[in-house]
């Protein structure tokens, strides 16, 4: 029987090594990426352009999934975004931009596939959270980004609430910082061995996909930072 990932934020570098990693294992991968970005993702089976910070968009999308494979055994929320700013320098618009982006993103994602997963009585979401939405004292320098990614943290927790007694999963990862050409270029000056790869991200998620005796998960991967 397939297996079937469906990949947001797939062109991304967190996105490759998911898509890498469950295309390895056997997985019919379908990956999502910004519309008119021209990204390519040659291990993915399908790639669909996707605006998932659009409820419309991700409605439509739904559908047509429905249409073409059925069930999904897991979904990969991955789209995200990072910006810098205290309180006092951190505007709405700062805000709004994360929130879009960060959860917005995986919302309306869930919205639209909770239903199906609900359906098979089966499913996986893998949230992205982030260590600052954790510990004020890691997210005081970055609140648009915090408060986003503690939003998404919620939300796993609203999933996990409403999928009791069902075999639906809502499990989520939170990193330090990983391990991107991006990051490397801005702290060039860190121990990049300290940091979390992308590779190890995608391991812990097929692991939590393929373990039904974990429910409902939070993977702290620090690192050595």
């Amino acid at each position: 029987m397939e297996r079937n990932i469906i990949v947001t934020g797939a062109a991304g570098n967190l996105g490759r090594a998911v898509v890498s990693k469950f295309k390895r294992e056997g997985y019919r991968v379908i990956a999502l990426v910004e519309p008119e970005s021209g990204d390519e993702l040659e291990e993915a089976d399908d790639v669909y352009e996707v605006d998932v910070t659009d409820e419309a968009s991700v409605q439509d999308f739904a559908k047509e999934y429905q249409l073409q494979y059925g069930e999904v055994d897991a979904i990969g929320l991955l789209v995200g975004g990072f910006a810098m700013g205290d309180i006092e320098n951190t505007g709405t618009e700062d805000l709004e931009k994360m929130i879009r982006l960060n959860f917005y993103s995986a919302f309306n994602m869930v919205k639209n596939f909770l239903p199906v997963m609900k359906k098979a009585d089966f499913g996986n979401f893998l949230f992205v959270g982030a260590r600052p939405a954790l510990q004020p004292e890691d997210g005081k320098g970055v609140v648009a980004y915090a408060l986003s990614k503690r939003m998404v943290e919620e939300l796993a927790n609203y999933v996990a609430e409403e999928a009791k007694g069902t075999r639906i999963r809502a499990h989520l990862f939170v990193p330090s910082i990983i391990d991107t050409p991006t990051n490397r270029e801005a702290m060039p000056d860190s121990d990049f061995s300290l940091w979390v790869s992308p590779a190890d991200i995608a391991e812990a998620m097929h692991y939590a996909v393929n373990n039904p005796a974990l429910r409902n998960m939070t993977f702290k991967l620090y690192g050595g930072v």
